[in-house]
């Protein structure tokens, strides 16, 4: 599913109109990315949990030449699907 057919899925659950719905899914994931970007946690009970993961410097190797290089510390987002999410998807 990609962000046109979960616009379409929106509008025709919930009886809004395609840009109502365009909106109302741009408004959520800006929300999320904002939070996450604040370091804050998102949670969505029964859905899941949108976080941020701390990624320590370590070495790695360029693939072309073999050459060792160094990979700086990141931050990294996150997802752990909650029960009902896991419980949806292995039924």
């Amino acid at each position: 599913m990609n962000r046109t057919e979960l616009r379409d899925a929106i509008a025709s659950e919930t009886g809004l109109s395609n840009a109502q719905a365009d909106q109302a899914l741009s408004a959520t994931l800006d929300a999320i990315t904002a939070a996450l970007a604040k370091g804050d946690k998102v949670t969505l009970p029964g859905f899941g949990t949108f976080e941020t993961r701390e990624r320590s410097a370590r070495q790695g190797r360029n693939p072309q030449t073999g050459e060792t290089i160094e990979i700086a510390a990141s931050t990294a987002p996150a997802f752990k699907a909650g029960a009902k999410l896991k419980q949806a998807v292995s039924a």
